[in-house]
């Protein structure tokens, strides 16, 4: 390996050495340090160019799970230009540090039980930027473990999910008949080494295909695939480089163990872990896709008979000489949808017909309108027959003669029914 010690370091070193000898041994020690350090900080930038497209940032902490809660040891610069907080203001800190009053308590509880079991995670909530934004943080944790197996650290890949979550179309009733849908629309993945075993794959995989781990582990990937997509599979298995990878979606038709069959999308990537090239490949079950869309057009369909195609209402407010924040106009279409007088709304503003835990967030957007910046934000209206509908709900500032002057705010809801990806 090319050792290139820096002079100063050179001559700290022999300071501390009484002879020449002395100097010679220290430079040798040091030099297979600095050639170790080279060597973990070349493996490390592979792993950052691996996964560089599957998270926006990396974080690792050590293992302690108790207040003030585990202390960050590492991040990379994705994590800067996600979060805004610089690694040195990260590293000593705890991930609290990205935590506040819209974060998923339940999430958390949920993660730290897993951890305490040694289990990796996935999941998401809401977190904080260093400027105070939110956006919706997306977590996939995994132990990390030393040559005993015992876990040191944990690493934590993460992306910000905040425009996929806001760009869910949803559509009125919130209960539908997804739970079947979502949990096999969650992420999906595997591992396997260059030979194409299987080494690893989580839940979704398996339950998605019907086979266990055991059974996977006998396997090869292509041997799950339909007789069209084998030879594609083995090329890229056959005598494996990463570089012949092409960065596009794989699209491949598996077998289920039933003997029905799934389209999924994969992406690949690698990384290298003990000296051994680990491929791993997320999926899309485009399969699921396609019901899910489906399910969704039909829903859209008998809803829109039942309204008369309206799934939008529109609000609209002033602020009037004493500096009180009113509502001045509601269309028809509030009505249709949730069955509530406009007279309600008129003059009162809408905290009569929101669901208390959105207040704040509604009262929030509605000032940041008014200052002369627009936002989104998810609520639940009430209905006449006391239930909830569920709207994503953008302000808009409208200036009148005066170009710095909000002269008023246009609320659009728009109803909709979360699918998650």
């Amino acid at each position: 390996m090319d050792r290139k010690l820096d002079q100063k370091i050179l001559d700290q070193l022999k300071q501390c050495s009484k002879d020449e000898a002395s100097y010679s041994k220290l430079q040798e020690l040091f030099g297979e340090l600095f050639d170790r350090f080279q060597e973990a900080s070349s493996q490390l930038k592979l792993l950052e160019q691996a996964i560089k497209h599957d998270y926006d940032s990396i974080l690792i902490t050590d293992l302690s799970l108790e207040k003030p809660g585990p202390k960050i040891v590492y991040v990379n610069d994705g994590f800067t230009r996600m979060t805004g907080y610089s690694k040195e203001e990260a590293i000593g800190n705890t991930p609290r540090m990205l935590q506040g009053e819209k974060t998923d308590r339940k999430v958390l509880d949920r993660l730290k039980e897993r951890l305490i079991e040694g289990q990796a995670f996935f999941g998401h909530t809401v977190n904080y930027k260093k400027d105070g934004s939110e956006f919706i943080n997306q977590w996939d944790i995994h132990p990390l473990t030393n040559d005993s197996g015992e876990i040191t650290h944990w690493v934590s890949y993460q992306r910000d999910i905040t425009d996929r979550k806001e760009s869910s179309k949803l559509i009125f009733d919130a209960n539908l008949d997804f739970d079947n849908l979502t949990e096999e629309s969650k992420k999906t993945f595997i591992d396997l080494d260059v030979q194409g075993n299987i080494t690893t794959s989580n839940n979704s995989f398996k339950n998605i295909l019907g086979y266990d781990a055991d059974e996977l582990k006998t396997v090869k990937i292509w041997d799950l695939v339909v007789e069209e997509d084998k030879e594609e599979l083995k090329s890229l298995f056959a005598d494996f480089e990463a570089k012949d990878v092409e960065e596009k979606p794989y699209r491949w038709h598996f077998i289920k163990k039933d003997g029905d069959e799934v389209k999924l999308e994969a992406h690949i990537s690698y990384f290298i872990s003990n000296d051994e090239t680990v491929i791993r490949i997320q999926f899309d079950n485009l399969s699921l896709r396609a019901r899910v869309i489906e399910t969704l057009k039909k829903k859209k369909a008998e809803f829109q008979n039942i309204v008369g195609k309206k799934d939008e209402f529109t609000l609209r407010f002033v602020v009037d000489e004493q500096g009180k924040t009113g509502c001045k106009f509601v269309s028809d279409n509030f009505t249709t949808l949730t069955g509530i007088d406009p007279d309600d709304v008129l003059g009162q503003g809408i905290k009569n017909v929101v669901h208390a835990d959105d207040i704040g967030g509604l009262e929030k957007a509605l000032e940041d309108a008014f200052n002369g910046k627009p936002s989104t934000v998810s609520c639940k209206y009430k209905t006449a027959d006391d239930n909830y509908i569920s709207v994503v709900h953008s302000f808009k500032p409208d200036y009148g003669s005066n170009p710095d002057v909000v002269e008023s705010v246009k609320a659009v809801a728009m109803i909709e029914l979360e699918v998650e990806n």
